[in-house]
């Protein structure tokens, strides 16, 4: 459980910058004049170097100060946001040191919108579980009757196709529950690391042997796990796969906000009317063949988590994805 921001007085930033700007044109002003009325009896270079020496001192100690009570809160609260990103279901200790009460309050509004979030997590989690736990159990009892039905026998082909069709919502049912649990867990899903596309290259040849891959910028590091990486393709190539793609380019190219995967293929293509709803839950073409409409919703969950966003870009043939990264990391 993390800790909360402990409460003391803390200096205003405005005193902390005054105080530091005051201090030094006060130490330049004591410096010359104390250089004006000792120089004259211990000498303009002992003078000189008696006051360099003091005004470095407190020169030293304002800038401890401002570390302490800017720099170091920053770097800290900075730190503390990066390790929350990357560890969203962990409850991580605050900074221990806020420094002046305005980076105090901005601490502690990160804190709570932390907390916040997590508990938010949390709850879609227990609840998407409980859901699904209380719909599987009628579910279970209707495919158990429709087979107790079925070893019966003496069933009329209209009821046997009835019986069909009961059967096969109850297995859809299935499959819908699962993905909606597949969903929430993908916005815990973290695949530490960077990787590549040489470092799936391999991988990619063997899995998808009826496609015909082109691969550019294969060296440039993405900030996601080689786990992450082999997700994301095999959803989207499955995707080209299905809509009778043969050939899949993936392209990775330095953007001006960070780094960029585009996967495009020769398939089908997305119709303008179903282009805007890919990425909501539920939403498939392929209901009949035992599609879940969860695929790309997972993806951009899954994704999010890593600073990554998903979108379909116009294309002359076939579908283009582009999948983007706000900031490169280095390899």
């Amino acid at each position: 459980m993390a800790r909360g921001l402990t409460r003391k007085w803390r200096p205003s930033l405005a005193l902390v910058l005054g105080g530091g700007l005051a201090g030094t044109l006060v130490l330049s002003l004591i410096g010359l004049v104390a250089l004006r009325y000792l120089g004259p009896e211990i000498g303009f270079r002992n003078s000189a170097t008696l006051l360099g020496s003091l005004i470095l001192l407190a020169t030293s100690f304002l800038s401890w100060l401002l570390v302490r009570l800017l720099l170091s809160p920053i770097r800290a609260l900075n730190a503390y946001a990066a390790q929350t990103r990357s560890t969203p279901g962990e409850g991580i200790d605050p900074p221990h040191h806020s420094g002046t009460h305005e980076l105090h309050e901005m601490a502690q509004n990160v804190v709570d919108m932390a907390t916040h979030l997590r508990n938010r997590e949390m709850t879609i989690r227990s609840f998407t579980d409980h859901v699904s736990h209380e719909i599987k159990t009628p579910v279970s009892a209707i495919r158990a009757a429709t087979e107790l039905i079925e070893d019966g026998g003496a069933l009329t082909p209209e009821d046997q196709k009835l019986l069909a069709q009961i059967d096969g919502a109850a297995r859809q049912i299935e499959d819908q529950l699962s993905a909606l649990r597949e969903v929430a867990r993908a916005r815990e899903m973290i695949h530490k690391g960077q990787s590549s596309l040489r470092d799936v290259t391999p991988w990619l040849r063997a899995e998808f042997t009826d496609l015909e891959l082109a691969l550019s910028g294969e060296d440039l590091a993405l900030p996601v796990g080689v786990s992450g990486l082999q997700v994301i393709l095999t959803q989207l190539l499955n995707n080209a796969r299905e809509q009778g793609g043969s050939q899949v380019t993936l392209v990775t190219q330095d953007i001006a906000s960070g780094l960029e995967l585009r996967v495009s293929d020769n398939g089908k293509g997305i119709s303008p009317g179903n282009a805007a709803q890919i990425f909501e839950p539920f939403f498939t073409t392929k209901r009949a063949q035992g599609g879940s409409g969860m695929g790309l919703t997972i993806l951009r969950n899954m994704l999010s988590v890593h600073g990554g966003e998903i979108r379909l870009a116009p294309s002359k043939a076939g579908a283009c994805f582009v999948i983007s990264f706000a900031q490169a990391m280095p390899r």
